[in-house]
């Protein structure tokens, strides 16, 4: 197990190097500068800002000098927020999503989970086609459609709730509405079929031949086993609440750091932009790194692969 932890984490700081490098080369060669945007600045402190940032200088030293206080957990200041570092930043708007993206994460699990049980249970049946067509929908309908439309809907039309803004509960209602859509889609359609499939199994049917009843069956065999396959979710979910929801942020209008990331590329922040992608990819990638430990310890055969 300690072989294939280390070889995981390996595997987990190449993929963060990888992305790191990639995404400087990639932005610097974007025409242009953060403060070109500015035509109303004079040259001489456009260029005094250049020199400031070493954007004067050679790609490849601003690299080795970017990576080098990488190693030092030092991620830079902002080159459009006077004062603000990237860090600050983060730690300023990180929980405002993850208010928000742990809500979505909730909320469709619960109502998920619970349509994928009702539909298994009923499979063929009117409960079970609904489900299926659900499901298709919220998983092919992106989240900035439903955040739109529940906007209008409950806001504008209805006017049960505050169109945008980050002011109290009820302004985070339509937004975790809008972030559990897909969320719940997923749960259904994947516990459908995953308890369609365990339904199926040899020590099901002995289980019924013993005598156990429906309910113990459904609970004790059916259901555990069920929601194995949804441990390979967690990652990207748990990912998602931390990293915030971009487009449902930017409509809704939270200072989430979605928005902020949206606000850095707009800016051409270039040193916020690599700042966040980088740990928008560590958590990502550190989530990914949880679950196949988690899966090594449930299943020993993976560790040999």
């Amino acid at each position: 197990m300690l072989k294939y932890t280390i070889k995981r984490f390996l595997s987990m700081i190449l993929t963060l190097f990888m992305i790191a490098t990639l995404t400087f080369f990639l932005m610097n060669a974007v025409p242009g500068d953060p403060f070109s945007l500015d035509r109303d600045t004079p040259k001489v402190i456009r260029d005094a800002l250049n020199q400031k940032y070493g954007l004067d200088r050679p790609v490849f030293e601003r690299y080795l000098t970017y990576m080098g206080q990488l190693l030092k957990g030092d991620f830079g200041m902002s080159m459009r927020l006077k004062g603000q570092s990237v860090v600050g930043r983060v730690t300023k708007t990180m929980p405002v999503s993850a208010v928000v993206g742990l809500g979505g994460v909730l909320v469709g699990v619960v109502i998920g989970v619970l349509f994928g049980i009702i539909a298994a249970l009923k499979n063929g049946k009117t409960f079970d086609y609904f489900v299926i067509i659900a499901a298709i929908l919220g998983v092919s309908i992106p989240n900035f459609v439903f955040a739109t439309l529940f906007q209008r809907l409950f806001a504008v039309d209805l006017r049960w709730l505050p169109v945008a803004g980050y002011k109290g509960f009820t302004y985070l209602i339509l937004p975790i509405m809008a972030a559990a859509m897909q969320n719940i889609a997923f749960y259904a359609r994947m516990l459908r079929s995953s308890m369609l499939d365990v339904l199926h199994q040899d020590y099901i049917l002995t289980a019924k031949s013993k005598g156990l009843s429906r309910k113990s069956i459904i609970l004790k065999h059916v259901l555990r086993n069920s929601l194995l396959p949804l441990v390979t979710s967690f990652g990207p979910m748990l990912a998602g609440v931390l990293t915030g929801n971009f487009v449902i942020e930017k409509i809704y209008n939270i200072p989430g750091i979605g928005q902020a990331m949206i606000m850095a590329i707009q800016g051409s922040d270039y040193m916020m932009i690599m700042g966040l992608t980088i740990m928008f990819s560590f958590i990502t990638v550190f989530m990914y790194f949880v679950v196949d430990i988690l899966y090594g310890i449930v299943d020993p055969r993976i560790r040999i692969r």
